[in-house]
């Protein structure tokens, strides 16, 4: 029988963290390279996932490279995973991690009749079709060596409405567009499972509130409403990603991980 150890080395396996430039991209990342994996960092940015591929080959011994591609374009997909198949000869992790396009629209708030078109299809095509698109590029070379993996990123407003109070006062919003797009992550999660197994497995995320620059008041509401006490910060995700990206989780398959504080338990 395999240790536990055994069960967690990723040593000789080659992972792609979409978004992987991002702060919950790096703790992503740097859970895998911890690991052993073989790290490609997929970025719209190729300059920031260099500066990142960097930065996690100081801290642990193992390859990594960046790749710039716009996960909302089908060409730039297929070219980036074409390239990274070609590079290292293999493929086994996935990690759906991009989110949003670059904010260069208006904020729209929370009354449904100011949220414009525009904004909802340019959110939509990060969240939900790049995620789409980069699974199916993916889909074939992750089935060729028995442990390929895909593990997506929703959110807990993909699982449950938001609470229009938190925001009370401030200038954070939550449009439609969130919810639906990580709605449709968890049921694309279902989807993949299904029609990949048993050579793919296909697991979702679903994070509670990243603490970040939100203003106090937000902070204060929010972890008045979470079980734990607090927003999570990005090491609280690590240990799933660690989970659901190696063998610990070998039986395990289409299913949707909340790391909330307790948040979706109310």
């Amino acid at each position: 029988m395999k240790t536990l150890r055994d069960l967690m080395d990723l040593s000789n396996r080659v992972a792609v963290v979409t978004g992987g430039a991002g702060t919950l991209g790096l703790a992503f990342c740097e859970s895998l390279a911890e690991l052993g994996a073989t790290v490609c960092i997929l970025d719209i940015s190729e300059q920031r996932a260099q500066e990142r591929a960097q930065q996690i080959a100081q801290r642990f011994p193992v390859r990594t490279w960046a790749v710039g591609a716009d996960i909302t374009i089908e060409s730039d997909v297929d070219q980036a995973v074409h390239r990274i198949v070609e590079k290292h000869g293999r493929l086994d992790i996935l990690v759906n991690n991009a989110a949003y396009s670059p904010r260069n629209l208006p904020t729209d708030g929370f009354p449904l009749e100011g949220q414009n078109l525009a904004q909802w299809d340019a959110q939509l095509a990060v969240i939900l079709t790049g995620t789409f698109l980069v699974s199916r590029a993916c889909a074939r070379p992750l089935a060729n060596h028995a442990k390929g993996t895909i593990i997506n990123i929703a959110s807990i407003y993909g699982l449950v409405g938001p609470v229009p109070s938190l925001y009370a006062g401030t200038a954070l919003v939550n449009e439609a567009h969130y919810a639906a797009g990580k709605g449709g992550i968890v049921q694309l999660t279902r989807y993949l499972a299904t029609t990949l197994a048993p050579s793919v497995r296909v697991n979702c995320i679903a994070p509670g509130g990243i603490k970040a620059q939100q203003p106090e008041s937000f902070h204060e509401r929010y972890n008045a409403r979470t079980p734990m006490g607090r927003m999570a910060n990005p090491e609280d995700m690590k240990g799933a990603l660690a989970y659901l990206a190696s063998d610990l989780s070998s039986y395990m398959t289409g299913q949707v991980l909340a790391v909330d504080g307790g948040w979706t338990a109310w």
